[in-house]
């Protein structure tokens, strides 16, 4: 039977974000990095100092991932993107899909090989008009087409399992990776199919025991799923549009989440004040940093 908490956490920050999403966490700064993908901007928090900062990007991005001690990748509507920590100058890297795709970034991680699984999808959110690529170093690979919104992109702890969903139809799908590569080795399968349910699968992260850990959209949720796909535990949040899930703190011991208030009338957002909030789920779980992106 799944368990059920309530919420017990606290805010990380008040800030709303229209569309908080691609949660990450810097262990070598202690620094918790997320998006406000429709409001352009990139949030960081620093532990240690305890000082929230909101940066302003010139084009929507959605994922960020540590290149080394100087440098950032950013995933954005205009490609990939290095970002200098100390300056925020951004400058071209790759691009991966022709502009006139109309498209944008979306959900994306780093596996442990070091190459970054990207998603896009149509900005008004057009369906099939997105896919998702494995990007090493500079070379760009499309691995899945036809999807609407991608989301769920994580990793098991051995990198031979790669997750991922479509918002849209709410099925995380499973498929064998070379370890070496991240590169899928079968076609991918259906291991969760949520599609029944309530709400939608959103972003995922997987721990270090194999565990799922997904936001679900409009459910004020995170599903906790075993390697089996058993659905173990939900662990409520105070928001409806919960977003992405992402582990920070001393050995990745802690878990923090994003949320939105994208597509939600004036009496949503009246009822709904936390709204784009970001939460520190305070529970204890068995988490794992992020690995670097290889140039």
């Amino acid at each position: 039977m799944t368990e059920i908490f309530d919420f017990k956490g606290s805010v990380l920050s008040d800030h709303p974000c229209m569309l908080g999403e691609g949660p990450t966490y810097d262990p070598h700064t202690k620094t918790l990095y997320w998006f406000n993908i429709l409001g352009q901007e990139l949030h960081e928090l620093s532990l240690d100092a305890g000082e929230k900062k909101v940066h302003a990007l010139p084009c929507k991005a959605s994922v960020l991932a540590r290149i080394d001690g100087e440098r950032q990748l950013l995933a954005t509507e205009r490609g990939l993107m290095i970002r200098e920590r100390a300056t925020g100058a951004l400058s071209a890297y790759l691009e991966l899909e022709p502009a006139h795709m109309g498209n944008r970034s979306n959900d994306g991680r780093v596996h442990q090989s070091g190459a970054l699984w990207i998603g896009t999808m149509g900005l008004k959110a057009q369906d099939g008009a997105g896919s998702i690529y494995h990007v090493a170093g500079n070379q760009v690979t499309r691995i899945f087409t036809g999807i609407s919104i991608p989301n769920s992109i994580c990793f098991s702890p051995d990198g031979a399992i790669g997750y991922f969903t479509d918002t849209r139809n709410s099925r995380i799908m499973r498929v064998a990776l070379d370890a070496k590569t991240g590169l899928p080795t079968e076609q991918a399968s259906v291991f969760i199919d949520t599609s029944s349910r309530e709400g939608g699968a959103d972003g995922s992260v997987c721990d270090a025991e194999g565990a799922i850990w997904n936001a679900r959209w409009g459910q004020s949720a995170v599903d906790k799923y075993a390697p089996d796909g058993t659905h173990l535990a939900r662990y409520a949040l105070p928001t409806a549009r919960t977003s992405c899930p992402a582990f920070f703190g001393e050995n990745a011991s802690r878990m923090f989440v994003t949320s939105a208030f994208e597509g939600a009338t004036a009496q949503e957002r009246e009822t709904d004040p936390k709204a784009g909030f970001t939460f520190d789920l305070a529970i204890d779980v068995k988490g794992r940093f992020e690995p670097d992106f290889k140039l």
